[in-house]
């Protein structure tokens, strides 16, 4: 699985390199996210905008970690979601726990607000 992390100021950014986010690459992507909260990042960005198509495990992976993010006193924002996934989110009702933003700037830019 291809993933990449930076960070801008104390923003923590997961890129996902993949144009198909599914079960079996979830345990990686799942990992990566453990490590961000583990590690001390309480302001996370996903970035999803090559990912084209995700099965309802990944949304679960992404409700679970919305559930982390809360926990540890953080935030998960998702950058570039494609209009099929956003689909998806908003079909599952994930679309009111997980905040969606065009890119990854906006989606930076909103732990300001």
């Amino acid at each position: 699985m291809t993933l990449t992390t930076d960070h801008v100021n104390d923003v923590a950014i997961l890129r996902v390199g993949e144009s198909r986010l599914m079960y079996p690459l979830l345990h990686d992507f799942a990992a990566a996210i453990d490590a961000l909260f583990a590690d001390g990042h309480r302001k996370v960005v996903l970035d999803l905008a090559q990912v084209g198509y995700v099965d309802s495990a990944t949304i679960g992976c992404l409700m679970d970690a919305y559930r982390q993010a809360t926990t540890a006193g953080g935030r998960l924002r998702l950058s570039g979601v494609q209009k099929r996934v956003e689909t998806m989110l908003t079909m599952t009702g994930s679309h009111a726990f997980l905040k969606m933003y065009p890119d990854e700037a906006r989606a930076v830019a909103s732990f300001e607000e």
